[in-house]
């Protein structure tokens, strides 16, 4: 089969569209045909050696996928071959064919073609988990987005939103600040334009901000860690930016509010039962037109580089997606 192959850490243009072995279902796993997968910013990261896990190389880099089953291993309960899925890989996801644990599938409603399924988990399941589990976000508070036009920060728009927050939505340029207010954003800031701290400041009454979904850590982060409410919840999901901030922890200390990280990769190892429920939840409401699923583009598999390099450079609507 084709495959994208991370041979050693380095640029992303180092990475090779390769023939690999197909895999095949190990005990309690299903081989699953890849229709689609999701590209996400933590992918980039990985095959530069740049993110907190560190796989053996050679890899394939890739963590969500949408297909078919075409083999089921032993041990296996509940799935057959020709069913439709979404899946949780972790790595392996760009390629034409992926071996994935029974548990870490879920099956897929003809209703949601492939393409958005394969968009679906890991953006919105991080901001579901962030605002649900780490947040504990209530209905009536102020929910600040960064990088609210990207893939997770456009899931948290919408979620915010279906958990009854007043949204507002951080972005670079008026087109991406139409976007999240396309996906139910109350209050936009561009932040090229007006003083982020001055403008949440502004947007909360003085009040400052609930909860914080902070994406692009540097300045940014910064600016949002000293625009907090009392009791309010700063939430550190990534640095798209790409600077890793150093935070004044007297800063929580005098304005009496949490800094809480969100790893949802270690939620769903960890908490494997609040994980489905999430995902349950998610697909129900994707299924009533509560959120949905913006694709930016569909590249084929062989694009893989192209569509890294354009989420990398924070120039995604939505999500990317590769079809094999």
């Amino acid at each position: 089969m084709k495959a994208i192959v991370c041979n050693e850490f380095g640029p992303v243009d180092a990475l090779a569209y390769s023939d690999v072995d197909d895999p095949t279902a190990a005990e309690n796993q299903v081989v699953v045909d890849v229709d689609a997968a999701g590209v996400n910013f933590p992918d980039g990261l990985l095959v530069q050696g740049l993110y907190q896990m560190k796989p053996d190389r050679p890899f394939i880099p890739g963590n969500e996928v949408a297909g078919t089953i075409s083999q089921v291993g032993e041990g296996v309960k509940g799935w057959k071959v020709g069913q439709r899925v979404i899946a949780l890989c972790m790595m392996g996801g760009y390629a034409e064919k992926v071996a994935v644990p029974q548990t870490h599938i879920l099956p897929l409603p003809d209703a949601i073609p492939s393409e958005e399924a394969a968009a679906l988990v890991t953006a919105h399941a991080t901001a579901h988990h962030a605002l649900k589990q780490r947040a504990q976000l209530k209905a009536g508070e102020t929910l600040v987005v960064t990088g609210a036009a990207g893939g997770t920060g456009l899931a948290a728009v919408q979620i915010g939103k279906q958990m009854g927050a007043t949204v507002i939505a951080v972005c670079s340029t008026a087109e991406k600040l139409a976007t999240a207010k396309a996906n139910g954003a109350d209050i936009l800031i561009n932040y090229t334009q007006t003083d982020l701290k001055s403008g949440i400041k502004e947007a909360t009454n003085g009040k400052g901000a609930d909860v914080v979904y902070e994406c692009v850590g540097g300045d940014t982060f910064h600016a949002c860690s000293r625009s907090m409410a009392w009791n309010g919840r700063l939430l550190v999901i990534g640095f798209a930016g790409g600077e890793i901030p150093e935070f004044p922890v007297n800063l929580s200390l005098v304005k009496g509010y949490a800094v809480v990280g969100v790893f949802w990769g270690s939620f769903t190892q960890h908490q494997p039962k609040d994980f489905a429920a999430n995902m349950q939840e998610l697909l129900g409401w994707y299924l009533q037109g509560k959120v949905k699923v913006v694709v930016d583009q569909a590249l084929p598999l062989a694009d893989a580089k192209q569509a890294l390099h354009k989420v990398m450079g924070r120039e995604v609507k939505g999500k990317m997606v590769l079809t094999p």
